[in-house]
């Protein structure tokens, strides 16, 4: 599965990809703030993420930014199964934070999560990390007013983690939680 967005190329990772996915992510600042990430960020880290199997309706991607010399990688983005949640996950390079593409990438998989037929994504951030609810709230999730003590396989705890949620009502426009706002765009490639 391949998404096109306004600025962005979203693609499944290959193995080949693992050298400038370490380049990265291998960033303390980025990795404290996922749930599932280690620290030190390792190449079999990077490996295994690259040669990750991809679930139908749970896609993770390489978010990727073409230009003149190619697509450089900006980050990653993708849906995740949560017990009876789909859950939202995203990060962004550093040297690519400020520009808008963590909220493009997410409207971009909201749009793909809609015609995969989900109703209903979650995404939380760790309280410490204000920037990532200005993303969330841009791409159109709404505060649910839950804190969650959410593990932090980096920082080798738990920390508390604000949660959002972003209901895909792809007939028309729902309640509070609804899409009015934020029309997530995809177009095949």
């Amino acid at each position: 599965m391949f998404i096109r967005s306004e600025r962005l190329f979203l693609r499944p990772g290959w193995p080949e990809d693992w050298q400038e996915l370490l380049e990265r992510i291998h960033d303390r600042d980025v990795v404290m703030n996922l749930a599932h990430a280690p620290w030190p960020y390792t190449a079999d880290d990077a490996k295994a993420f690259t040669r990750a199997p991809q679930e139908k309706r749970f896609p993770h991607f390489l978010v990727t930014l073409p230009g003149a010399e190619g697509a450089r990688l900006v980050g990653s983005a993708g849906l995740v199964k949560d017990g009876a949640e789909t859950k939202l996950g995203y990060w962004i390079a550093r040297e690519h934070w400020g520009k808008g593409y963590a909220t493009e990438a997410a409207r971009a998989v909201l749009g793909l999560a809609r015609a995969l037929g989900h109703s209903r994504i979650t995404a939380y951030h760790f309280a410490d990390n204000p920037a990532s609810g200005r993303v969330l709230q841009k791409a159109g999730f709404r505060p649910t007013g839950e804190m969650r003590m959410q593990r932090c396989l980096a920082r080798g705890c738990e920390a508390p983690a604000l949660v959002y949620a972003i209901v895909l009502d792809a007939q028309c426009g729902g309640g509070d939680d609804s899409v009015e706002d934020a029309k997530p765009e995809m177009q095949a490639a």
